[in-house]
């Protein structure tokens, strides 16, 4: 069985003592498939950041036309390969080809380069300022180094180490990227990372502007986010490893952005359930089991209150779970973690009311879990029964009144999203009034009548939020031109003259479209 090359320092090349090799498995029969890659080594390493280092430091002197010349590129080349991309993606994830690869997120992944690529172009992210009198002009500028991006296993294309939103945001600010696969994916990313390094050579960037390793030991790993030539690192996937990662980083004084776990609270006040509780039931066990729970945006966590309609509420969200076919999850370690995190809730207790069993088949799959806690319950162990379970399971709290749905959210833990459902005609609007600024500094996006799964690419998205669900509350990681600036730091320029200056801080505005705040007024005019 033929290894797989890794792509460091502008070629695809044998790795270089290897510690071990892996398969991928395809999730739909639990068989291994043919490919074999290499679990990287100290050299593999090593000889990345050395190469993204230089790299780096090559693209100084090189024209941001560039760069959005190689975003636009690889979308090309992503869409020129896209029957190759998606029937590898679907063997190693078992997500659906259509319409989930094809039309949703392949999409999405070319959307967001072209959005970077316009964002380079325009060039108002680098937020120009500069101010006349003390003649002292400042701009967000590349970081120095490469960029480290891990890759979750949950969308192989929308967020992929060597093509989804983190590598792209990564590239528009001006910094080469050392990708990550993750392992359940691994000939998916070397699909993508062959397009990124064709649209390098195409673009005449820096040929280590794009490397890719499969897979390294975790003590390496620490080691790769902390080293002193590395720009920054980005991570989408557990709290265990991006803790473990963020606090190497932080030791070594590296900027790391996470995204972790996250419950995502939806609250259903109870004028809502007695306008429209059927049609909520539906949207919720829809949004709870898309992709079977995979999602970080799922509502793991529903709050409401207990009274004369919430029964009924209740039995109609059972009955969704339990008459659909729950569907196929990503790996064979799915399985055990949901059942690890059922049983940190059932100890603190969570009562199952429907599922709550691995499934006997041919695929690795859970059945539909359904557990119920009291709010009295809840408030004792809040932090146990904010347990993220990984796949089609939720939990519902029910509240004894308004006051206690409000203390609840109090005691909620940091989240990507928090929703309230209200009555359409106004019957919840002082429920409303309680919850919403309790719960909107427990979550980065804020939702009214809509469930959270859904994360449109637009420039005003925040997909981030307090901890555990990111590192830190003030950026996110979609949404362009604003997740660039995780990839940026400020350089200030104090009595440069001119020729010295980047094009972007002198008189005379490079492009007529950058916006630039001169002396306090932001214009796309000349100083």
């Amino acid at each position: 069985m033929a290894v797989q090359p890794v792509l460091i320092a502008g070629a695809w090349r044998a790795s270089e003592n290897p510690v071990a090799f892996f398969t991928a498995v395809n999730p739909a029969s639990k068989t291994p498939l043919p490919e074999q890659y290499p679990v990287s080594g100290a050299e593999d390493v090593a000889l990345a950041i050395q190469a993204g280092q230089e790299a780096a430091a090559a693209l100084h002197p090189t024209p941001t036309a560039a760069l959005a010349h190689f975003l636009n590129c690889l979308a090309e080349n992503i869409e020129a390969r896209a029957d190759s991309l998606i029937e590898t993606a679907h063997r190693e994830t078992a997500l659906p080809a259509e319409p989930r690869l094809r039309s949703i997120e392949l999409p999405r992944t070319t959307n967001q380069l072209r959005q970077a690529a316009a964002a380079v172009r325009d060039g108002s992210w680098r937020r120009a300022t500069i101010d006349t009198g003390s003649n002292i002009r400042a701009i967000y500028a590349p970081l120095g180094g490469p960029v480290v991006v891990f890759g979750p296993n949950n969308f192989p294309f929308a967020f992929n180490s060597a093509a989804g939103g983190d590598f792209a945001a990564a590239i528009a600010a001006g910094n080469p990227v050392i990708a990550k696969a993750n392992p359940g994916h691994p000939g998916t990313t070397r699909l993508l990372a062959e397009a990124a390094f064709a649209a390098v050579r195409a673009s005449g960037l820096p040929p280590a502007m794009v490397q890719m390793i499969y897979h390294t030991p975790p003590e390496l790993g620490l080691q790769l986010v902390s080293d002193k030539r590395i720009g920054g690192t980005a991570f989408t996937g557990s709290r265990a490893a991006g803790l473990a990662l963020k606090a190497a980083a932080d030791k070594a004084g590296k900027p790391i952005y996470l995204e972790m776990s996250s419950v995502n609270p939806l609250f259903i006040l109870p004028g809502a359930i007695r306008e429209r509780g059927a049609e909520i039931a539906s949207e919720l066990y829809a949004s709870c089991t898309l992709a079977a729970g995979q999602f970080c945006t799922k509502p793991g966590l529903v709050i409401l209150q207990q009274d004369e309609n919430s029964d009924g509420f209740i039995a109609a969200v059972q009955a969704h779970f339990t008459q659909n076919v729950p569907g196929t999850l990503l790996n064979q370690a799915g399985p055990t973690s949901i059942a690890q995190a059922i049983t940190t809730l059932q100890e603190h207790g969570a009562e199952i009311v429907t599922g709550g069993r691995e499934l006997n088949e041919a695929r690795f799959a859970f059945a539909n879990t359904l557990l119920q806690v009291t709010g009295d319950h809840f408030l004792a162990h809040p932090h146990e029964l904010q347990t993220e379970a990984f796949g089609p399971v939720s939990l519902l709290v029910t509240a004894t009144d308004g006051k206690q749905m409000a203390e609840i959210a109090t005691h909620l833990d940091g989240s990507l999203t928090g929703t309230i459902y209200a009555h359409s005609q106004g019957a919840d609007d002082n429920g409303y009034a309680q919850i919403e600024p309790l719960l909107r500094h427990k979550v980065g996006r804020l939702l009214n009548d809509k469930m959270p799964t859904g994360v449109a690419v637009v420039p005003a998205m925040n997909h981030g939020g307090p901890f555990p669900a990111t590192g830190h509350p003030g950026f996110t990681a979609v949404g362009i031109p604003p997740a660039l600036l995780r990839f940026a730091a400020l350089h200030c320029y104090d009595n440069v003259r001119q020729h010295r200056l980047p094009p972007e801080l002198r008189d005379k505005n490079p492009n007529r479209h950058m916006w630039r705040l001169i002396d306090g007024n932001w214009t796309q005019g000349d100083v």
